[in-house]
């Protein structure tokens, strides 16, 4: 059994003991939520995906808490780590996309959890026709994975599906997370944030925290978090309003709302200049063969030369995208060019909602960053 993390304070003891036995105990399948925390995701599911998914046996599947789709792009052969596996539902999907030349690892708090997970690895090994399973499970906790044994630059890929909610300590989880991967790696995951920072009260409801509600992070701190630890600035995927669902719940938080965000951030060379670039998407990624959304903001369209900022240009260059795109050389004015400009679209996850339900995401007139925050 793993112990709590060394340097964990008695609180978070108490929030990881009461977390374990709200879905180890308490929650026995997904139907067992008592709020609409745990949503799809805001994008259709690719028929590429819902084809992989369809493999993974009901017992997993019934054990899902997720509250997004964390299916990155460019898979094949990664080494990947999902922080908070659970029963191991998005580790089997993602062990058939990375093939058997790629591993994934997931690791988690809970045992009962974990028994789910390691009873079918075997069934899906042999399901997906591996000589070797591709997949193992880890027991320990996401804010310590040095402590788990898990090594610094070791990852391709994080994801997360509405787990950093329950964590107690944020910070650590995205230290952890960034010290374990690869230089160009990515954190890709799906969580709960709110329009506010929660109170202590409602922080303390055993109900509310295990529902991946009270222990949302405002959606700025997201951002200040992850760019403190070292990421690149976070880039926004898509958004879709929680409603909780629960009557005795909703007269709990009062004015507090929520929203399932999907987040990418990137652990990039420290130092680069941040100049705005064109590229070109060769279209070559598995399931986004005529188009590439990579993110809210930005969709690459095949042999179309499209303007991107400092930060977007960084993160395709010195990822694992890389080989996907044909880059400008360096030193060339990108300004006043007439090629494919992004989305002027908000980085507030809230407002990005309303966005995405209306004609008001249009393409900007203007340079890479025409309406934006700084680049």
């Amino acid at each position: 059994m793993a112990d709590v993390p060394t340097a964990a304070s008695n609180k978070a003891t108490s929030v990881y003991n009461d977390v374990k036995e709200y879905y180890g105990k308490i929650l026995k399948k997904t139907s067992d939520l008592k709020s609409n925390a745990c949503v799809p995701s805001a994008k259709s599911v690719p028929a590429y995906v819902r084809k992989v998914i369809a493999e993974i046996h009901p017992d997993v599947i019934a054990k899902y808490y997720g509250c997004g789709l964390v299916v990155p792009e460019c898979l094949e052969g990664c080494k990947v780590l999902d922080l908070g596996c659970g029963s191991g539902r998005d580790c089997f999907m993602l062990s058939q996309l990375i093939g058997e030349k790629g591993h994934v690892t997931g690791i988690d708090m809970t045992e009962h959890q974990l028994e789910v997970a390691q009873k079918y690895i075997d069934y899906h090994m042999q399901r997906f026709g591996y000589k070797k399973p591709n997949v193992n499970f880890v027991h320990g906790y996401i804010e310590a994975l040095a402590e788990a044994g898990l090594e610094e630059k070791s990852f391709d890929i994080i994801i997360s599906n509405c787990v950093v909610n329950l964590s107690p300590d944020k910070t650590s989880v995205l230290r952890e997370a960034y010290r374990v991967l690869k230089d160009g790696g990515e954190f890709y995951f799906s969580d709960v944030y709110s329009n506010a920072r929660i109170p202590e009260d409602l922080k303390a409801n055993k109900v509310l925290w295990g529902e991946c509600i009270s222990g949302a992070l405002w959606w700025e701190d997201l951002i200040r978090l992850a760019e403190e630890v070292g990421f690149s600035k976070p880039r926004l995927v898509t958004a879709s309003i929680i409603t909780v669902g629960n009557k005795d719940l909703e007269k709990l938080l009062g004015d507090y709302k929520f929203v399932s965000a999907t987040y990418r951030l990137f652990k990039l060379p420290k130092g680069l200049e941040k100049r705005s670039c064109l590229v070109m998407y060769n279209g070559d990624i598995i399931g986004a063969e005529e188009s590439f959304e990579f993110d809210a903001q930005f969709t690459f369209k095949v042999d179309e030369v499209m303007e991107v900022n400092g930060n977007v240009g960084n993160i395709l260059r010195y990822s694992r995208f890389a080989e996907e795109f044909t880059f400008q050389p360096q030193g060339v004015n990108t300004s006043g060019g007439c090629w494919a400009k992004p989305k002027a679209v908000s980085s507030n996850p809230f407002e990005l909602v309303q966005q995405l339900g209306s004609a008001s995401a249009t393409p900007s007139t203007g340079g890479c960053c025409a309406g934006q925050e700084s680049c």
